[in-house]
C-alpha cells in the first residue's frame, strides 16, 4: 500500500498510513497498554511474525503523526474457518493512542483495510466485541457493523463437562441428527465405560497430517481445500504460542481432527484463550465418540497449560453442532459477533 498523508479534521495535524513493521512492536504494545491497562507485548510480536510468515493472510496497517506511530489497525484473511465458504476479513485488533483520538484516524485506519480487502475479492469484514465494550461498540456502529448470523459460544475450562475428574464415563449411544457435515458429536455404546478421551488415539496434530486432514474435510464438505487447510495447518503449528491442535486415529488411521489456536489479544482479549476454529470426523467414524474424543482431550490440554476459557463459533442454525458444544458445556458468550458487508 503506498503511504498517503490525510488532515486530521479540525486539528491542523497531518498523519501517514503505511504497512506495519516489525519495528514498530514496541511503539504498538505501548499504545495497546495505555488503552487496555495491560501489557500485551507478546500478543502483538506474535501477530507480526504472523504476517511476516504468512503475508498474504494479513493486513496490517500503522498511522503516524509527528513521526510516531500514534494508532493501528490489524486484519487476518478467512477461508474456511467456522464452515465459511467465502472468503473474509477479521479485524483482529484496532487502536489509536490516547492523545490522537477523535481525529479520524481509527476511521481511516478501517477504511484501509476495506480497500485492501476489497482488493482481495473480500467481501465481509468481521469481528467481536463485549457487550459492554461501549466505546468499540459506537466505533463499530459508525464504521457500518450489524449484528453476526454466528454465535459465539465459550465454556470455562474448569466448568467443562469434559475432561474433568467428574467426567462421565462413554456408556451408552446418544440420539444425534445425521447429515450434517459439521456434526461431529455423537458417540457410540461402549461397554467398558471408557472416557471420551480413551476411545480414541488423540494426539497433537502434526504437518505430514495434512493429506489426511484433506481428504476428511473433502468428504465433509465436497470441495477441494487444500490451499486453505495447509494454511490453516500451517498457521496452527507456526501461529500458536502453544500447539493445541490435534488429530484422533482410530485403528491406526487419522479419522479426526481439530484445529484451535491459544492467543492473547484479539479483539482486546486480556485473558488466555483458546479458539477452535476448525474441527472434522471422516463420516466412516462418524457417531463413535472422536468428536468428544478430541475435545475432552482439550480440555485436558488447556487446563495443565492454564487457559482459563475456550471459545468458537457457530452459525445460529446449526442445530446439531449447537448441540455437540452445550452438552460439553458450552454457552451464548459475552461477547457478540459482527459484520460489514462491503460494496
Amino acid at each position: 500500500m503506498t503511504a498517503t498523508v490525510r488532515t486530521a479534521p479540525g486539528a491542523g495535524a497531518e498523519f501517514r498510513l503505511r504497512p506495519l513493521a516489525p519495528g514498530d512492536l514496541e511503539a504498538l504494545a505501548a499504545i495497546d497498554a495505555a488503552l487496555s491497562g495491560r501489557p500485551r507485548r507478546a500478543y502483538f510480536e506474535r501477530r507480526l511474525a504472523a504476517a511476516l510468515h504468512q503475508p498474504e493472510l494479513h493486513l496490517q496497517f500503522a498511522a503516524e503523526q509527528h513521526g510516531a506511530v500514534c494508532g493501528y489497525a490489524l486484519g487476518r484473511v478467512l477461508e474456511g474457518e467456522f464452515g465459511r465458504t467465502q472468503p473474509a476479513l477479521r479485524l483482529e485488533v484496532i487502536g489509536v493512542t490516547p492523545a490522537a483520538q477523535s481525529r479520524g484516524i481509527g476511521r481511516a485506519l478501517h477504511a484501509a483495510l476495506e480497500q485492501q480487502a476489497a482488493k482481495r475479492g473480500v467481501r465481509e469484514i468481521h469481528s467481536a466485541a463485549p457487550w459492554r465494550a461501549h466505546a468499540m461498540l459506537r466505533f463499530m456502529g459508525r464504521m457500518g457493523y450489524a449484528l453476526a448470523d454466528n454465535l459465539v459460544l465459550d465454556c470455562p475450562v474448569r466448568a467443562g463437562h469434559y475432561g474433568a475428574a467428574e467426567e462421565q464415563p462413554v456408556d451408552s449411544p446418544e440420539r444425534e441428527g445425521s447429515g450434517d457435515p459439521n456434526d461431529y458429536s455423537a458417540p457410540a455404546g461402549n461397554d467398558f465405560e471408557a472416557l471420551a478421551r480413551d476411545t480414541a488415539d488423540v494426539r497433537s496434530l502434526a504437518s505430514a497430517d495434512l493429506d489426511a486432514v484433506v481428504r476428511i474435510d473433502r468428504r465433509l464438505t465436497g470441495r477441494e481445500r487444500r490451499g486453505y487447510m495447509g494454511k490453516a495447518l500451517d498457521e496452527a503449528l507456526f501461529d500458536s504460542a502453544i500447539r493445541i491442535s490435534l488429530s484422533a486415529r482410530r485403528d491406526g488411521v487419522l479419522a479426526g481432527f481439530l484445529m484451535a489456536r491459544a492467543d492473547l489479544g484479539d479483539f482486546g482479549r486480556t485473558e488466555p484463550v483458546a479458539v477452535i476454529d476448525t474441527v472434522g470426523v471422516d463420516p466412516d467414524y462418524a457417531r463413535q465418540g472422536l468428536g468428544r474424543a478430541l475435545l475432552s482431550q482439550l480440555f485436558i490440554n488447556l487446563s495443565a497449560l492454564r487457559i482459563e476459557r475456550l471459545e468458537t463459533m457457530v452459525a445460529k442454525e446449526n442445530f446439531p453442532l449447537l448441540g455437540f458444544f452445550y452438552r460439553a458445556g458450552f454457552a451464548p458468550s459475552q461477547r457478540l459477533a459482527f459484520v460489514k458487508r462491503l460494496p
